[in-house]
């Protein structure tokens, strides 16, 4: 590639996060306060900014998982829940809380309404962006918290932290699980693919792209360039003119999506996803209808059906969850400098 090219890639780019700027400058009038407790954001404070819908049934071991890690206070946007997910995130003495009725999908798939609040409230602070299906996990996460992650980071010259979207599942039908509030969904969803994954770089915003697992597997076995993208940049020192650009999976500028570059010798953390609780048969009939969760809406309807017919995703090459050095023994999950494995 000539300079002139180069030159004129980092042009667009400087001028889609300008333009993505200004849309959620724009969203801002679709988010109602609901209540306000950022005053609680101090210097050096950590944050979770998450937008939610209908997610009763994993918010109390969300929050309690992620308060344990050493998160000082959530941002949460509420999409018009009507399970009591919005009553009970308003009860929540670390949280503040907006709600909207808007689309999902018309807003970046949530991506407006975080960047607003972002901009407005996580400027020089570390922020963490999640779904509450992901449970952020880390080389050493059991003993040292976030701030030190954080602070190591700091002192190492990163501004960000990788981590790849691991789907866990259970060994039998979906139905079949017994899963009660408030306890670890991976006491249920022990499982998980090892093996199956690509990895592949990508030129314009300079990233890995990651895709595999049981989803692959299982639902795009035949279309794997339609399989969901698992990697993702939760973490970021977060700055007034950042924006991400496709969900949590790719940010601007493009320095933030260096994380798995393995020159740079940094740790990369995972995302335990428990999409695969019970409830999602029933949320996928609810999502195929409302067409809110895809880019290309057609082509994830044989994908819902399939999920819908409840399952087993289970495989004889499954491999039981142990703890993050059993990813990191995979290429999975790397420590880096944080966490140098024995020589």
């Amino acid at each position: 590639m000539g300079i002139s090219k180069e030159i004129w890639l980092a042009y667009k780019l400087r001028w889609k996060r300008r333009k993505l700027l200004f849309r959620a400058f724009q969203k801002r009038h679709q988010l109602a306060l609901v209540i306000d407790r950022t005053q609680q954001i101090k210097p050096g404070s950590i944050l979770v900014a998450s937008v939610v819908r209908n997610e009763i049934i994993r918010l109390p071991y969300f929050l309690q998982h992620h308060r344990k890690l050493g998160i000082d206070h959530f941002l949460f946007v509420d999409n018009a829940s009507d399970d009591g997910s919005l009553e009970y995130l308003r009860e929540q003495p670390d949280v503040s809380l907006w709600l909207t009725p808007d689309s999902y999908k018309q807003s970046r798939f949530g991506v407006d309404w975080l960047t607003w609040l972002q901009r407005k409230y996580a400027h020089g602070h570390w922020c963490l962006t999640v779904d509450a299906d992901e449970l952020f996990i880390y080389p050493d996460w059991e003993r040292r918290d976030v701030s030190e992650l954080t602070k190591w980071l700091d002192d190492h010259g990163a501004s960000t932290m990788a981590a790849l979207m691991l789907d866990m599942y259970p060994k039998g039908p979906l139905s079949k699980m017994d899963y009660v509030s408030g306890t670890d969904p991976h006491e249920c969803l022990e499982w998980f693919d090892g093996h199956n994954y690509t990895w592949e770089r990508q030129r314009k915003f300079q990233n890995i792209s990651i895709r595999g697992g049981v989803r692959k597997r299982m639902f795009f076995k035949d279309k794997p360039d339609f399989a969901p993208h698992l990697h993702k940049t939760p973490l970021i020192k977060w700055h007034r003119s950042y924006v991400y650009a496709s969900s949590t999976h790719i940010a601007l500028p493009n320095r933030l999506n260096s994380g798995f570059d393995v020159r740079r010798n940094l740790p990369t953390g995972a995302l335990l996803h428990s999409k695969f609780l019970a409830p999602v048969l029933e949320k996928s009939c609810e999502e195929k209808q409302r067409r809110e969760h895809f880019t290309h809406t057609d082509r994830y309807n044989t994908y819902y059906d399939q999920i819908i017919a409840d399952p087993d995703l289970w495989h004889k090459d499954a491999i039981r969850f142990i703890d993050w050095k059993q990813l990191e023994d995979l290429g999975l999950m790397a420590g880096g400098q944080w966490y140098p494995r024995p020589k």
